[in-house]
């Protein structure tokens, strides 16, 4: 059984050794808690016997449009629909909040899961590299 929390207490080494997993390289200790009591509008995490297996963040510009980012699956729990329970639950939090809007950025290769699965609308977008 997967359980979803939303705005669950952050254990910095346990979300930045999923991260490591999730998206490849070395672990390093992030201050997660932090940033996102910081800039989060709210953060998902799935949990399998209160293991940290899935999370997604959402920023927002305090008004109606709210950014996805950082929606990570544990390699061993991918495919089983977890990214897309963390990422409906997202915007189902937006939503409460009041966004208009919910924004994503993906690579061509994550189109099935953001527009099919997850029911976004794919539009043009522009990316600066600013380091």
């Amino acid at each position: 059984m997967t359980d979803i929390r939303v705005k669950f207490a952050v254990d910095d080494r346990e979300l930045s050794t999923l991260h490591a997993l999730a998206f490849g390289g070395e672990v390093e200790v992030t201050a997660w808690g932090a940033r996102l009591a910081r800039h989060a509008l709210t953060w998902v995490g799935a949990f399998s016997n209160d293991q940290l297996i899935g999370f997604v963040q959402v920023c927002w510009d305090g008004g109606a449009h709210a950014f996805v980012l950082d929606t990570a699956v544990h390699p061993e729990h991918g495919r089983k629909g977890i990214g897309k329970r963390l990422v409906l639950a997202a915007a189902e939090e937006a939503k409460a909040a009041g966004c208009e809007w919910l924004h994503v950025d993906y690579e061509p290769h994550l189109t099935a899961f953001y527009v099919d699965a997850c029911g976004f609308r794919p539009t043009d977008a522009a990316l600066l590299k600013l380091r």
